[in-house]
């Protein structure tokens, strides 16, 4: 396969992966290459943090090896190696194997990393992020042997967003009792009204989840010899113990690589409607890329960009759109969806509850009439499609 005038995508996530299928609907000519810096298997990454409940393991989370990918979609696929450099005016990469590719078109599709928190201790190198497979691998063999060899029965988690919460519910599957640790002083507070934080945490806890908040973790070491375990000190002073402690404080988008090759960088890689950088056929999308100002690491504007950009890909330039995108939490022991208002919107939250539902809608200051987002948990969660309909579209 000459790949002089191929389409290169570096990334093989949901974002690679999924702009690459939607590229060869449109066009089953174009040569079509795939680099990623691990094993290339298809497998989705949201399912990692519920994976213990359903009792996935790390093989069987992978739903397509590398070859029968590259099969699928008439690529080739370049796994387990990176990429040294991007050369816009040449148009070509360089691989860490020295490989120079050539492109017509460059994807990048480089994910976000974990942040990592500045914590002390000689167990800080310890601490666990789940950021992709080979994470969760990790995480899941610390799972069976973190206690002395035997299966951990004390796991910290630091952060209470999404993924912490979601994580916490997963351990209560394998009857690990977690404590989630937070400044904050609740639950997802940037995505829930205080009342539905209150209940998720109250429904978290019902299942034998602890929450500590206001407070941080800034050490971590290893017990006392003969003890095992590990010793957390928190910022205010006081000690804990666990088995494993997983960090899921957020994301940053991977930016690095594109600014080194002077395409425009903020929160993650600027682009444009089209996912466009500033540089001629470059473009980004997935959790890298911040897309008109917006950096959605969810994914369903992942989607709605693979379509649109593999159309502009197949030469037919295609804005990508954001309706409303409400987002399911995976929280079984109290169902969760969110559609975030817009991150200025002016307005204020409308919540209405009962023992089986809560309800809450955030309705515009300047037009109380006007929807701009929603929560829906319990038996709420039926109205999710409802509601999207009246919320009006981020990018139209």
């Amino acid at each position: 396969m000459s790949s002089g005038n191929a389409v290169v995508v570096v990334g093989s996530g949901l974002a690679g992966y999924n702009v690459a299928r939607e590229l060869r609907k449109l066009d089953a000519e174009v040569p079509l290459v795939v680099v990623s810096r691990d094993a290339a298997g298809f497998y989705s990454k949201p399912m990692l943090s519920n994976a213990l409940a359903s009792k996935k393991t790390p093989a069987t989370l992978v739903m397509k090896d590398a070859a029968k990918m590259a099969a699928e979609i008439n690529a080739r696929i370049v796994s387990n190696t990176g990429v040294q450099a991007i050369d816009t005016a040449a148009q070509t990469i360089t691989l860490a194997d020295g490989e120079v590719l050539p492109y017509r078109d460059l994807v990048l599709a480089l994910g976000a990393d974990p942040l990592r928190l500045p914590i002390q201790g000689d167990a800080a190198d310890t601490v666990l992020s789940v950021n992709d497979l080979d994470d969760f691998a990790r995480f899941a063999e610390a799972l069976d042997t973190a206690a002395g060899g035997q299966p951990a029965k004390r796991v910290a988690i630091l952060g209470a967003g999404l993924i912490g919460c979601e994580f916490a519910n997963d351990l209560l599957a394998r009857e690990i009792q977690p404590t989630v640790f937070d400044l904050a002083d609740r639950a997802l507070p940037r995505l829930l009204p205080p009342e539905a934080s209150a209940r998720l945490q109250a429904k978290l806890e019902a299942g034998g989840a602890t929450f500590r908040f206001g407070v941080g973790v800034s050490a971590v070491n290893r017990g006392a010899q003969g003890q095992g375990g590990l010793v957390l000190t928190l910022t205010d002073g006081s000690t804990v113990e666990a088995d494993l402690v997983l960090s899921a404080v957020g994301l940053r988008p991977r930016t690095h690589l594109a600014a080194e090759a002077g395409i425009l960088t903020g929160q993650g890689i600027m682009v444009d409607r089209q996912l466009a950088t500033n540089r001629a056929h470059v473009y980004a999308l997935g959790d890298c890329a911040e897309v008109d100002g917006h950096c959605l690491p969810y994914v369903m504007p992942l989607m709605q960009q693979a379509r649109a950009l593999a159309a502009t890909l197949s030469g037919k330039p295609t804005p990508v759109a954001y309706p409303a995108m409400p987002v399911v939490v995976k929280t079984p022991a109290w169902p969760t969806v969110v559609c975030p208002p817009p991150a200025r919107a002016e307005g204020q939250w409308q919540v209405v509850s009962s023992d089986e539902a809560i309800e809450a809608r955030f309705l515009s200051t300047a037009n109380p009439e006007q929807l701009l987002g929603f929560v829906l948990q319990g038996k709420a969660v039926s109205q999710r499609q409802a509601l999207a309909g009246l919320v009006p579209s981020l990018l139209g």
